[in-house]
């Protein structure tokens, strides 16, 4: 208890208190919820297990039916002001790390490649909702300010550095940076070791 007080101080212990106790009054099978945590359609969304937020985390479903839009799997940690908006189909792997402001999306408000595309005059909010697919396997890291949009694919164990925006696929054991992300570094097996992509033998 002396080192809970030492790290929070007293009015965050009792702040981390009455959210754990929430946590398992609320959402039973997460591990520690810190509210405000707003969880839209719930019925839409599978939280998976042992789920931590930070504080003002958003995981909402545009629509509320039987059909699970947002997957989280187990041990996901997201830190501050995290938003995953689901229209079809998110799917977060396990022990996925999810640094503070991170947006992540399926669906954008119309349409702007290909046929039958959004007109300008149309307002926003009106036009029909475009979707395709997000994946993001497990032991993926994401840093603060990231952007996972419609069509993206992250494979397992990479990493997004801060700030990048990720809009297609991001191979197995990566680090991608920047916006659109690119890959600089991949993990090397035989030598245990990060290495930057034009280097890997």
């Amino acid at each position: 208890m002396l080192k809970l007080f030492n790290k929070y101080g007293p009015f965050g212990v009792i702040f981390n208190g009455l959210n754990y106790l929430k946590t398992k009054i609320l959402y039973p099978e997460a591990r520690f919820i810190r509210f405000p945590f707003a969880c839209r359609n719930r019925k839409s969304i599978d939280l998976g297990l042992n789920l931590t937020t930070g504080i003002n985390c958003r995981v909402e479903a545009t629509i509320s039916d039987s059909e699970k839009r947002i997957r989280l799997g187990d041990n996901v940690q997201m830190n501050d002001y995290v938003h995953i908006t689901g229209h079809k189909y998110v799917s977060i792997g396990n022990n996925v790390l999810i640094a503070s402001k991170v947006y992540i999306s399926d669906c954008t408000h119309g349409s702007y490649s290909g046929k039958n595309q959004s007109s300008p005059k149309t307002v926003p909010e009106s036009r029909k909702l475009a979707q395709n697919d997000v994946v993001i396997e497990d032991n993926v890291w994401l840093g603060d300010n990231v952007c996972v949009l419609p069509g993206a694919h992250i494979g397992f164990g990479s990493i997004i550095g801060a700030n990048s925006t990720v809009i297609g696929f991001i191979p197995n054991n990566c680090i991608a940076v920047g916006s659109p992300a690119k890959v600089i570094k991949v993990y090397d097996s035989r030598l245990k070791q990060w290495v930057k992509k034009n280097n890997k033998r």
